[in-house]
């Protein structure tokens, strides 16, 4: 039998931010992991977070994830079980783990549940097809292994994984054939909506997938307007659904804490209070497993879980503890649904949401109206940064990348706001922006400088194709300047004829 403080199962962000932060108070923890690897999904994903500086904004998960695991190595205190997978805890507090092929029994005076989620299904014809995927597979296949799914794709769901995921299959080579989405609205972050949209890659609002055609494996798909009831034959060798996640309870379930169903939270979740802690003494759960959110807030509740457990022990408050939660709050502000949900388990009570306007076009395609891009240009500038976000979600690296404070935003999930008299167009928020969504414009040199994450790098003087919002061809011109950057949100600068200079958002290299 082996003893520790806290025992943590699950080592994605919520269990390693709850082993780091438990570690600094010098206490004895263990964490489990069934895979071979820490790191949970951040070890796929290569897109940058949103939220603020404080919470590793503007960084790609895969950069978290090995930050974190380098934390983690660094800590005497902190013993990782790899491959292990915990199967049961007992009435006496003893939990039995498979580690190295061996049953092992552990002790610890609190347990923190991290175990994260799965992926929800859809019930359509032929969706047993070899070829029909998970986001989640697809990912781990592309950014883990460096597998391609297949050549042509369709999304089903329009959330932050559906859209991501696109832009990533993009990114690989695979051409997206379309995005399907159920409601009227897309559901993920409308910036990378329009990032896809400048792909040319369609999203169809109000649509469901039917059946996927094929005898042996995918070779096609039907979707449906789900109000005209009108059907579309799109031919594509993988069907990729981003339909949802549902949190992994089994373990909680198992330990007989008290669960409930919340719909807006993706299943059955733990009752829980507002430090992490469930109805069974001396257990807590973060992340996913607490209901699903994004990962920058699984990495907050990890940290809240674990410094609370500590608090627990060793009686030594962290004004810390406070502070998550309002960084919490803030993250959720605009979040209705999840706030709802939270309301729904006893908590955030007189907590008042962000009301969300209807975008129209924007909220419906991906595209913005013209009139909001005439609103957000400059009239007495000649080189001016172009902000197209237009959405309140939490998110302001673009803020601290500023050097003469021409940005500001009312409160992290404000829409940022250019002052034009300082703006020098230097393009740093181009580059530190997660939704791709900065242009700097320079009229007397008819040119736009944009982010592009794509191979291969065009060259200085190399002619390219410009695209538009949704993907149309504008017109070919030269590069002007390539600057490579670290992160891989490189800046190219194309000369642009004074029509296209407003509408420029996307070049093609074709050699």
């Amino acid at each position: 039998m082996k003893n520790y403080d806290i025992l943590i199962i699950g080592g994605g962000p919520a269990g390693i931010s709850a082993a780091l932060a438990a570690a600094k108070l010098n206490l004895k923890i263990a964490l489990f992991e069934e895979k071979d690897i820490l790191g949970g999904q951040l070890v796929k994903q290569t897109h940058k977070f949103f939220g603020s500086k404080d919470e590793s904004a503007g960084t790609r998960g895969i950069y978290i994830a090995q930050k974190l695991i380098n934390e983690i190595n660094n800590k005497d205190n902190i013993d990782v079980f790899l491959n292990s997978m915990v199967l049961g805890y007992y009435e006496d507090g003893v939990v039995t783990a498979l580690v190295k092929e061996k049953m092992e029994k552990f002790k610890s005076k609190k347990i923190i549940i991290a175990t994260g989620a799965f992926e929800k299904s859809l019930p359509f014809e032929n969706n047993d097809l070899p070829g029909v995927f998970g986001a989640g597979a697809v990912q781990t296949l592309m950014n883990v292994y460096g597998i391609l799914p297949g050549k042509e794709v369709l999304m089903i769901g329009s959330g932050n994984i559906g859209l991501i995921v696109s832009y990533q299959l993009a990114q690989a080579g695979v051409k997206v054939k379309g995005i399907v989405e159920i409601s009227e609205k897309i559901g993920g972050y409308l910036v990378h909506a329009s990032k896809v949209r400048r792909l040319g890659i369609p999203i169809y609002t109000k649509h469901t997938i039917v059946k996927a055609l094929g005898d042996r494996k995918v070779k096609g798909a039907i979707i449906e307007n789900v109000e005209t009831k009108e059907k579309r034959e799109i031919y594509c060798d993988v069907i990729c659904l981003a339909t949802g996640l549902m949190p992994l309870s089994d373990i909680l379930n198992q330990i007989n804490c008290k669960m409930k169903y919340i719909p807006e939270l993706g299943g059955y979740v733990p009752v829980r209070d507002e430090n992490m802690k469930t109805t069974v003494e001396n257990v807590f759960v973060a992340g996913d497993s607490a209901g699903i959110e994004e990962a920058t807030a699984a990495m907050l509740e990890g940290e809240l879980a674990g410094l609370y457990a500590a608090y627990e022990i060793t009686n030594t408050f962290d004004k810390r503890i406070n502070e998550i939660k309002e960084h919490l709050k803030e993250l959720r502000k605009t979040s209705s649904k999840v706030v709802s949900g939270l309301k729904k388990l006893d908590l955030y009570k007189d907590f008042i949401v962000d009301s969300q306007k209807d975008l129209g076009k924007l909220h419906r395609t991906g595209v913005p109206e013209k009139e909001m891009i005439e609103n957000i240009i400059p009239k007495d500038s000649n080189r001016f940064a172009i902000m197209e976000c237009f959405q309140n979600i939490p998110c302001n690296p673009c803020v601290s990348s500023c050097p003469t404070n021409a940005i500001s935003m009312d409160s992290l999930n404000g829409i940022p706001k250019l002052d034009e008299r300082k703006c020098i167009g230097c393009g740093n928020c181009v580059a530190v922006c997660p939704g791709l969504a900065i242009f700097v414009v320079d009229k007397k040199k008819e040119s736009v400088l944009l982010p592009y994450e794509f191979l291969p790098l065009p060259e200085k003087g190399e002619m390219v194709e410009i695209m538009d919002r949704e993907g149309n061809f504008l017109e070919k011109n030269v590069v002007l300047n390539v600057r490579k950057m670290k992160d891989k949100t490189n800046l190219i600068e194309i000369k642009v004829s004074k029509e296209n200079i407003n509408n420029a958002r996307h070049i093609r290299v074709v050699r």
